[in-house]
């Protein structure tokens, strides 16, 4: 099936065709059907399958025709978990839309300014991208009409829910129009997901494509057992100097791990640097715009950044820190073989990580084979597998966070951040949008000057 078999407007499936992209991946080619004949739907689909493109698409279909309903309210409203992942669909929004006339993306997110989030709302809106905490502050402030909405899209349901925004999101689709059009992507379809559908969601169509072996299969997964942190350092550092990495992103479990290991990197001569909730948002952008640039090879980050980040050279994702959660895992080596490249996710693991190890497997379908790196080799036997060099060690438990030190740090100890101890998520880095932050700058990207998008 060809995009033109889609029906979409032909300004839209110009600017397709100036991206490159010919045929519609699955996601996509059982979606855009749906939407544009107008029913609410709920779908299920990994990262890197093509799901912005799924909703954008017809979102910008229907604003190829006028609005029948006066006023400067936007027409499609997107609910993001987090900023990264609001930048990424409004550069989606800017780049399949370029072609429609007066179409106006305007981006609201936790840590700009709010004298220039205030000006950009007082302005005719076509499709607002937001963050749930802050576009709660600006409902509460009276500052949005949402009289002209046609549809709302709840893009990574699953993690808003983690990070405890469904409330918010419930409270922001009361103020919308019953007659809206209700899209609901996550990457798993739950009972959970089930219950907010059925609260938001008019009879949905239900689409489920990519099922976690499959989106996998494109990612080598290694396993490397580590003894203790100057192992772990050591191991980092010999994988980091391999030539065939173009560029990689290093997940750590906290933030302050995350400003410390890069730190370390970049005094080991790496081109290095950190990405997480604790940073402004002109820090983060500008981070950001160096990693699609090519000015940055590696990123150390949080799991901030496990979703929303879509940068092509990406070759290698590094979990120093295993995850708490499997589904995290996920995510996160789905930065890395996009757009069906290849791509190569190594983890590094002690005795201790065994349980979480066993959960990833269980959840993704897939044993990862452990490695090991000749004259790196961990001390004590773990289970057996494949290794590079040689036969597969072990190694023994590393010593606790709260007790880790890292190479090159000058006796400075790194210690673990604040934990949600409902979750056991770093709270600073689950709840991204956090009311009352007036931290941050202009919000502004490689592709578009500014969080206000003209895209003609």
């Amino acid at each position: 099936m060809s995009f033109e078999n889609l029906n979409l407007h032909p300004l839209i499936l110009k600017a397709i065709n100036d991206s490159g992209y010919t045929s519609p991946t699955p996601i996509q080619e059982q979606a855009i059907p749906e939407l544009l004949a107008g029913h609410d739907i709920m779908a299920s689909a990994q990262t890197g399958t093509g799901k912005t493109a799924a909703f954008m698409l017809p979102a910008l279909h229907r604003l190829a025709t006028p609005s029948k309903v006066p006023g400067r309210g936007p027409r499609v409203l997107i609910l993001t978990p987090t900023r990264e992942l609001a930048l990424q669909v409004s550069e989606a929004a800017a780049k399949y839309g370029k072609h429609l006339p007066r179409t106006r993306v305007v981006s609201i997110l936790g840590g700009m300014p709010y004298p220039l989030q205030n000006k950009l709302l007082s302005q005719p809106v076509d499709i607002l991208v937001a963050t749930p905490g802050r576009l709660i502050d600006h409902i509460q402030r009276g500052r949005l009409d949402f009289s002209r909405l046609e549809m709302l899209v709840l893009d990574e349901a699953d993690r808003m829910l983690d990070m405890g925004f469904i409330d918010d999101v419930e409270r922001i689709a009361s103020t919308t129009p019953a007659t809206r059009q209700t899209l609901l992507f996550s990457a798993t379809l739950d009972g959970a997901i089930d219950r907010v559908a059925a609260r938001l969601l008019k009879s949905p169509k239900r689409i489920q494509v990519a099922t976690q072996q499959a989106k996998l299969d494109n990612i080598e997964q290694r396993l490397h057992y580590v003894d203790d942190m100057s192992h772990k350092n050591r191991l980092l550092d010999h994988l980091l100097r391999d030539i065939a990495l173009k560029q990689a992103i290093v997940f750590t479990a906290t933030k302050r791990d995350a400003d410390t290991l890069a730190d370390n990197l970049s005094a080991q001569g790496h081109e290095a640097a950190a990405l997480h909730g604790d940073m402004n948002q002109r820090d983060r952008t500008r981070t950001l715009t160096k990693l699609r640039h090519g000015g940055l090879r590696v990123l150390v980050a949080t799991d901030v950044a496990a979703r929303g980040i879509d940068v092509a050279g990406i070759t290698h994702v590094i979990n120093f820190d295993l995850p708490k959660f499997a589904e995290d895992y996920v995510h996160r080596i789905g930065r890395t073989g996009r757009a069906g490249a290849s791509g190569i996710a190594v983890s590094f693991a002690s005795l201790k990580d065994g349980i979480n190890l066993k959960k990833i497997e269980r959840f993704t379908g897939q044993r990862i084979a452990s490695h090991v790196v000749p004259g790196l080799e961990p001390r004590v036997k773990s289970r057996p597998g494949p290794s590079a060099g040689g036969a597969s060690r072990g190694a023994p438990s590393i010593a606790h966070k709260r007790n880790r030190t890292w190479a090159n740090d000058s006796g400075r100890a790194a210690t673990n951040g604040n934990w949600d101890n409902t979750r056991g998520r770093s709270f600073n880095d689950s709840r991204e949008n956090t009311r009352g932050n007036t931290g941050g700058n202009t919000f502004k990207t490689s592709d578009a000057p500014s969080p206000y998008f003209r895209t003609k």
